[in-house]
């Protein structure tokens, strides 16, 4: 899997591996459909304080499309771990439907042939 970091944050481009390693946790299970992760931090407030920390997940999927998901806390930390939790529920979401309308019902008898 490829994962592209940006920020401009001197702060935040000191997370860089830390990124890296929660992005391959958080996706391992997914690897095969999610070939590639954007992550971008972002100051809003700048040095204002408050929730102004924003970590914007895009992972181009197979299958499923561009998620594009976003997250604002108090630290990056927080706000990255929030926002792949939603990434990888709407991709484990969208594969369920698309694995359940492809499989038949198994709850059907077989019909009883009369010869």
């Amino acid at each position: 899997m490829q994962i592209l970091f940006k920020s401009r944050h001197p702060e935040a481009a000191l997370m860089r591996d830390t990124v890296e390693r929660r992005v391959r946790f958080a996706l391992r299970r997914l690897n095969a459909l999610v070939p590639r992760a954007d992550v971008h931090l972002a100051d809003v407030n700048g040095p204002r304080g408050g929730l102004d920390k924003r970590c914007q997940i895009t992972l181009r999927t197979d299958g499923a499309g561009e998620v594009v998901v976003s997250s604002v806390a108090d630290n990056w930390r927080t706000a990255l771990d929030e926002a792949l939790a939603r990434a990888v529920r709407h991709v484990l979401n969208v594969w369920r439907r698309a694995t359940l309308v492809r499989r038949p019902h198994s709850r059907q008898r077989p019909r009883a042939v009369e010869a």
